[in-house]
């Protein structure tokens, strides 16, 4: 483990680092429900190019597909159908890449659409053609613009959130700082929509898990709340990424950031990079199964270092092959890691609490001593 980040000078790191992930809700891209915010738009999008002047790398994540097609189509109330939410979407997403090519032509900077589901990140192959692919966009200096792909998702294997996806995004890139633009000034103690009391927490650390308790919900057209803006923080940390989640309207916000003004929430990271594979292995939202360890096997894996070994998992669930991503849950149901198993469903079952010297016996040969080796298992 690192030293813990001083928090009095955090916001120093927002002057060296040089790879941003800015992400903008929808709130703030569609005035709240009422049309396109162009001006908005035009504002960030000036603030992108005069960072990108500054030498600072760019990756825009960008709500409001879905908004954006309710508008056009004249739609007050956010559908509940699957089918009418990507048909929004696929409307609203032709309003909304005009909108930033346009912004970003009178700077004569040039914008590529990016969209993508889960089984783009799930998939190794395809995560690293991902990465591959915005890597080749920034060192050309073209402004990625990346959205969920929301008109051939469906529910079951959705991101659940820009703000999840910003995080992952980070991580995909290396990013040095996840930007999340929102409708509130950051992260208040208390919901400062009910509460006049609330005040602004400026400084704080990812891994603080109080900060949960404090976020409130989303708003109407967003599917995040300030609760979603925390735990894509503590996604963002995984890569040694800081999070700042400040007001879009804010006037100058970007630029303010960068200048080490005291405006919105600064989250820093105060955990060790992990390597890119971890990175994968933890971006997964979905998992093929799962394994129930007990309190001993969970305290070995909490304290770090160990692989996790047969004796330890108490029972099994669901169908899955060797190499697939599998989570390992603690008695009450929560997951507290997660990682590429040595070995299919049904052999995993037999070994299931036995130890490394029964496994021949079990199986029939001698195969990895681990169910889940160090090197591919992530600890949450």
């Amino acid at each position: 483990m690192k030293p813990a980040v001083d928090l009095n000078t955090a916001r120093d790191r927002l002057v060296s680092g040089q790879r941003w992930v800015i992400k903008i809700g929808s709130a703030l891209l569609t005035n709240d429900g009422k049309g396109l915010n162009r001006p908005g738009i035009q504002a960030w999008v000036d603030q992108i190019s005069d960072l990108m002047s500054q030498g600072i790398e760019i990756v825009l994540v960008s709500s409001g597909s879905v908004a954006e097609g309710m508008t056009r189509l004249g739609w007050t109330t956010r559908p509940s159908e699957v089918h009418q939410l990507q048909a929004a979407a696929a409307v609203g997403q032709m309003g909304l890449v005009q909108a930033y090519e346009t912004a970003f032509k009178q700077h004569d900077k040039h914008t590529a659409q990016i969209l993508l589901t889960h089984a783009d990140l799930s998939n190794r192959q395809r995560y690293l053609n991902a990465r591959s692919t915005l890597r080749t966009l920034i060192e050309m200096g073209v402004v990625p613009i990346v959205n969920e792909n929301d008109t051939v998702i469906t529910d079951e294997i959705r991101f659940g959130d820009n703000d999840t996806l910003g995080a992952l995004v980070a991580n995909l890139v290396e990013a040095d700082t996840l930007v999340i633009l929102t409708d509130q000034d950051g992260l208040f103690t208390k919901d400062p929509r009910h509460n006049d009391d609330a005040e602004l927490i400026t400084e704080g650390r990812a891994s603080d898990e109080s900060f949960a308790s404090m976020a409130g919900d989303g708003g109407a057209l967003g599917r995040g709340g300030m609760i979603t803006k925390v735990k894509a923080a503590r996604v963002a940390a995984r890569s040694g990424a800081d999070t700042v989640i400040v007001g879009g309207r804010i006037d100058n916000v970007l630029i303010r950031l960068r200048a080490k003004e005291k405006i919105g929430t600064l989250l820093v990271a105060d955990t060790e990079p992990e390597v890119a594979r971890k990175q994968w292995i933890a971006g997964h939202l979905q998992h093929a199964g799962e394994l129930i360890l007990d309190d001993g096997a969970v305290k070995a894996l909490k304290k770090g270092g160990n692989s996790l070994l047969p004796i330890g998992v108490k029972a099994v669930k669901g169908i899955f092959r060797r190499g697939e991503v599998v989570a390992c849950l603690n008695g009450k149901g929560q997951v507290v890691a997660k990682g590429l198993i040595n070995f299919d469903q049904s052999e995993t079952q037999k070994l299931c609490g036995k130890t490394s010297e029964q496994q021949q016996a079990l199986l029939g040969y001698v195969g990895e001593e681990e169910l889940i080796h160090i090197d591919n298992l992530v600890v949450l």
